[in-house]
């Protein structure tokens, strides 16, 4: 009694789908961290001391603390509209920085409260410079007179 097996069973190389698969996740996983290891080394350069001996998180920190109590319910709500267009996984990165910026412009100028003009004025110098263009067509859809700070947009 002899079984005749197909030749492909027998084979001692793997099937191309297999290897195409491995190739594929090998891809996936290399860009993955690839990815995360540059959002890591940015967030890193941002715990790096400067020459005044505190990291641009710790000057934020620092400013969003000291001026926590200017923050009326009505500005926290317009920051909250602010950062609408931010990505919902880095809003709450950008709204710390950008509330940190507001808090900064509040407490230099000596302010009681943190007022609407400290917010957009915050909101053009904490954006970067390469989301401009997003941040002059977000004010205007929003109707935010931007007027007095364009010459903050570069």
């Amino acid at each position: 009694m002899h079984f005749h097996l197909p030749s492909s069973l027998l084979s001692t190389s793997p099937s191309n789908w297999f290897m195409n698969s491995i190739a594929f996740w090998t891809f996936l996983l290399l860009g993955s961290m690839c990815i995360g290891g540059y959002f890591m080394f940015r967030k890193f350069l941002k715990v790096l001391p400067k020459a005044d001996g505190k990291s641009k998180l710790d000057w934020q920190n620092y400013w969003v603390e000291r001026s926590r109590p200017l923050w009326s319910d009505e500005m926290k709500a317009f920051l909250d509209q602010l950062v609408q267009p931010v990505p919902s996984p880095f809003r709450d990165i950008a709204k710390h920085s950008i509330a940190a910026e507001i808090g900064k412009l509040a407490v230099e100028s000596h302010a009681t409260e943190v007022t609407r003009d400290h917010c957009i004025q915050g909101y053009i110098i904490a954006t970067p410079r390469r989301d401009n263009r997003f941040l002059i067509t977000f004010l205007e859809k929003n109707g935010i007179d931007y007027a007095p700070y364009k010459h903050l947009v570069k």
